[in-house]
């Protein structure tokens, strides 16, 4: 009879930690649409609280501090990198949680893509990028279809493919050569991005400098009218759409 009491003691608790996770995940959600990240992080590490291997808050954690550290000002450098390595930290819980799933090895992708931006020494930004195709290859092998692994491969090809000054130096002497960034991958991969997430700033931004570099002026314009007709979702946004008009009235 006690044994029985202890299994649906159990039960009930693991039934109403369950719904507490399910009510923050909820909250967390909310907290983004109404563009207060901050708050939408500290929801989403509620839940890695009571549940350390949840996916999704370890994903969307990774995401958060991306989006916080993307606004930090240069100025800011080392705040900048300690959201970034957080971000790198919380997608690498992802990945070691479960490496089956595209989220996972995106969000890995997307951190390390962030730390080539921020990181000094030239051996640790080369590993970083190669990180960066190694997940999102990894992401879109999983999941063609992943938009958020489309849009990391793209930008990576946009890069590698219009690398300039140190790290470019950097990745020329410890890649073993100069990686093979193609625009027309890049164009290929962030067009795919548009179609599966349309509302997606960042994609549209980046995709209308890999066409402009690609010398298509009218598809870049058509791209970045598009952009600044978006409706704004997240906080990034307003900056995205901004650089984006500045781009197209350079371009009228």
């Amino acid at each position: 009879m006690k044994w029985l009491f202890s299994v649906c003691l159990s039960f009930f608790f693991f039934a109403a930690q369950s719904q507490d996770v399910n009510l923050l995940l909820k909250e967390a959600d909310n907290l983004e649409k109404q563009q207060k990240e901050a708050e939408a992080l500290e929801k989403y590490k509620l839940v890695l609280l009571n549940t350390p291997d949840n996916l999704k808050a370890l994903v969307k954690a990774a995401e958060m501090n991306v989006s916080l550290g993307n606004r930090q000002p240069d100025k800011e450098k080392n705040t900048k990198r300690l959201y970034y390595e957080t971000a790198l930290s919380f997608a690498n819980r992802a990945f070691q949680t479960d490496s089956s799933k595209a989220d996972a090895a995106y969000a890995l992708a997307m951190a390390s893509g962030k730390m080539t931006d921020v990181e000094t020494e030239n051996k640790k930004i080369v590993a970083y990028v190669k990180d960066v195709k190694y997940y999102a290859d990894k992401a879109l092998t999983i999941s063609p279809d992943h938009a958020r692994a489309n849009y990391i491969m793209g930008k990576w090809h946009y890069e590698m493919a219009t690398l300039s000054g140190i790290k470019k130096i950097a990745v020329k002497l410890f890649y073993g050569g100069l990686p093979d960034g193609d625009i027309e991958k890049a164009i290929a991969f962030m067009e795919k991005c548009k179609g599966l997430e349309p509302y997606f700033a960042s994609n549209y931004l980046d995709l209308a400098k890999a066409y402009k570099e690609y010398r298509k002026p009218a598809q870049a314009i058509e791209v970045l009218n598009k952009l600044v007709k978006l409706p704004t979702r997240t906080t990034d946004d307003i900056a995205i759409k901004a650089e984006g008009n500045k781009l197209l009235e350079s371009m009228q």
